[in-house]
């Protein structure tokens, strides 16, 4: 292997860890946001909630694609990386119609630029 294509490899695996750590970090915020949201409270609240859950679930599974060891192909985890950039986007516009809510959208946009970094690592 080349220096060159030794310091690809590098970056790659940088990158792919990057885009793990922050779906981490955004699922925690995810989590904590959906968690208090009222459940019965007016519909912002509910949406909240729901696309809170929905990010917390869908960068869990990103982060578990992406610490795997085995080989994945390229298709599923450019994906999977997509699915999870569009939906933090999402929750995070969700996020802003909420007060309090501006560390669980700025924690999905991380997510977001993250994914978006690794992707161009994938293409």
């Amino acid at each position: 292997m080349s220096v060159t294509e030794l310091q690809e490899l590098v970056r790659f695996l940088e990158d792919r860890f990057a885009c793990a750590q922050a779906c981490t970090e955004c699922a925690r915020a995810c989590a904590l946001r959906a968690g208090l949201a009222d459940i019965d409270g007016p519909e912002d609240q509910q949406l909240i909630r729901r696309k809170g859950i929905l990010c917390t679930e869908v960068c869990d599974a990103t982060c578990r694609l992406l610490a795997e060891q085995a080989t994945q192909s390229e298709d599923v985890l450019r994906s999977q990386v997509e699915w999870c950039r569009t939906v933090c986007l999402e929750t995070a516009h969700v996020f802003d119609l909420g007060p309090g809510s501006e560390e669980g959208a700025q924690a999905c946009r991380d997510c977001a630029r993250a994914c978006a970094e690794f992707l161009t690592r994938l293409r």
